[in-house]
């Protein structure tokens, strides 16, 4: 080894952590740059619909205004300032200019500029083109919420949104919840709202076989576990799979084991590729008892346990379970992308439901 050779072994730790700060002040700057343009386009946006306002033929004059400053700003700056890009800005002003969300979720933002509403930015534009396309304002407030708090990629977003995020949470809650999704995003305060029903595993690609085991969902699951923790939601940590304990002499194995760091407790899933059965609940009650009694440390909280299975008869959970369980919980999963539509239909039965039959 010669003597490069060695100064580079010796102090490889040190010019990787110089390197982790270059390379951390690099993503900062392209973050304050990506946030200076959301800002801009904002203002792009709002000088576009005053200076249309202006003209006598709004429709034809706007028009040529677009095409005319697309040519200067073009010839100007160079790329991505065609009409229809000057479209979106001012339709990213007419959504915004009117949309305002709770200021008091990001308050690690509050040094950020305001526009003249008041209102704040904080994702990229490409992020921003995803989120104003959604009608529904407090849909749309919930998933900006969310990719902020868990600092989700723009795929991150789109598959969050495909999966009908929102409707799912929201049909798993009561109506004042529903209306808390919009100012703060999911809170995770106790154990159920953890827990999804149904959960979307669109990613595992087992929509392509006509059969599959259990072992065969599990191994799936772990191959793709960046994504199956994405979509089980903030706080899990991945414990480990086929998780051995003895009891009484005998062998059992918990199928996937997580943690959650916000309910400060174990999660334990049992998948079922077919219809649930009342011996599978009974099962993970004693799943559960034995990790609170054996596993747990003394200020942790009660173990949870979610069984995963492809059917469920809600009757037979609910006959099988106490009734102030808040341990044990049956979820569906699906293999395909849920249809919004129907989501959609089902919550506002939801809502019906819960307001009495009256109209919210």
């Amino acid at each position: 080894m010669d003597k490069r050779e060695l100064i580079f072994s010796t102090d490889k730790d040190f010019f990787q952590d110089i390197s982790d700060i270059l390379e951390n002040a690099r993503r900062n700057a392209q973050t304050a740059v990506n946030l200076s343009m959301v800002y801009a386009y904002y203002e792009i946006g709002r000088k576009i619909i005053e200076e249309e306002q202006q003209g006598k033929n709004r429709a034809t004059y706007g028009k040529q205004l677009l095409k005319e400053l697309s040519a200067y700003l073009t010839k100007k700056y160079g790329k991505g300032y065609s009409a229809e890009n000057l479209k979106l800005m001012r339709r990213f002003y007419t959504v915004y200019s009117q949309d305002q969300i709770g200021e008091t979720v990001f308050t690690q933002f509050e040094n950020l500029p305001t526009v003249n509403t008041g209102r704040k930015f904080f994702l990229s534009w490409s992020h921003y083109l995803k989120l104003m396309r959604i009608d529904n304002v407090d849909e749309r407030h919930f998933y900006e919420i969310e990719s902020v708090k868990n600092d989700w990629s723009l795929s991150e977003l789109k598959r969050q949104y495909d999966s009908a995020l929102y409707e799912r949470l929201a049909l798993s809650t009561d109506k004042e919840k529903i209306y808390r999704l919009a100012l703060e995003g999911q809170k995770i305060e106790m154990p159920k709202d953890a827990v999804k029903d149904p959960y979307v595993l669109e990613f595992l690609g087992l929509k392509e076989l006509p059969e599959y085991s259990e072992s065969e969902l599990e191994s799936r699951i772990i191959d793709h576990l960046q994504q199956f923790l994405l979509e089980l939601g903030t706080g899990f940590a991945f414990i480990g799979r086929q998780v051995r304990f003895t009891f009484d002499e005998e062998h059992f194995m918990v199928d996937l084991v997580f943690y959650n760091r916000l309910l400060r407790c174990f999660v334990l899933f049992d998948l079922k590729i077919g219809e649930l059965k009342h011996q599978d609940i009974g099962q993970m009650q004693m799943y559960v008892h034995y990790y609170d009694r054996k596993v747990k440390l003394p200020d942790e909280n009660s173990t949870i346990g979610i069984l995963l299975c492809r059917e469920k008869n809600n009757a037979v959970v609910e006959m099988t379970l106490p009734e102030d369980n808040s341990q044990i919980f049956a979820s569906q999963y699906e293999t395909v992308l849920p249809s919004k539509e129907a989501l959609r239909e089902l919550l506002e039965e939801h809502l019906s439901d819960q307001d009495g039959g009256q109209n919210l």
